[in-house]
């Protein structure tokens, strides 16, 4: 099957940045590397990106889904109403990073029904991946509260302090530090 020729058209041109300001000149060519490379036209880079994000969304779905789950049935036990003020504020905290993170990563699906139809996949892929890195945000402090209120239930303050705080360094290395560093050793021309 022919493609049909059409203009090279870089990323910076066909989605130019929100601010006014200029690309960063070191930007990779998305368009055109991946007209090159896999082939692929503007529309299907555009379907590749949304089908990935929709299956990186469908992994931390089940996850968020299951632990706000959880946490709305914590003041329905018998010991709930033992925990201390500041126990208590932990845990609504904690729910309200959970259920904000269910909204979000959600919303992208219903994004999608809304608009479905309506020629907005470019959207979609930039708004989808805007509330995805949201709603992953709100996730890493939620894991972060229920880390630290269950130590400070079963230990103490202290303990729930220091486990938080551990919970709170492992996801900013693994969520944000370590993929940063890996983007800044690639170069436009290679695979991403």
């Amino acid at each position: 099957m022919k493609r049909p020729e059409h203009a090279h058209v870089t990323h910076c041109n066909a989605h130019p940045p929100s601010d006014g300001g200029r690309c960063h000149p070191n930007a990779p060519d998305d368009s055109r590397w991946n007209e090159n490379e896999r082939n692929e036209t503007e529309t299907e880079r555009l379907d590749r990106n949304w089908i990935q994000l929709l299956q990186e969304l469908r992994v931390v779905q089940t996850g968020v889904q299951i632990l706000t789950g959880f946490l709305l049935t914590l003041p329905f036990q018998q010991h709930f109403s033992d925990l201390t003020s500041a126990e208590k504020y932990i845990y609504l905290v904690t729910l309200s990073f959970s259920t904000l993170a269910t909204a979000v990563l959600v919303a992208p699906v219903a994004m999608h029904r809304l608009l479905f139809r309506r020629h907005a996949l470019p959207r979609l892929v930039r708004d989808g991946h805007r509330l995805a890195l949201t709603g992953l945000t709100l996730l890493g402090g939620a894991l972060t509260g229920v880390l630290a209120l269950t130590f400070d239930v079963v230990v103490n303050a202290s303990a729930g302090l220091i486990a938080g705080t551990i919970a709170a360094v492992i996801v900013l290395a693994l969520w944000v530090m370590c993929p940063i560093y890996q983007r800044r050793g690639l170069r436009p021309h290679e695979p991403q």
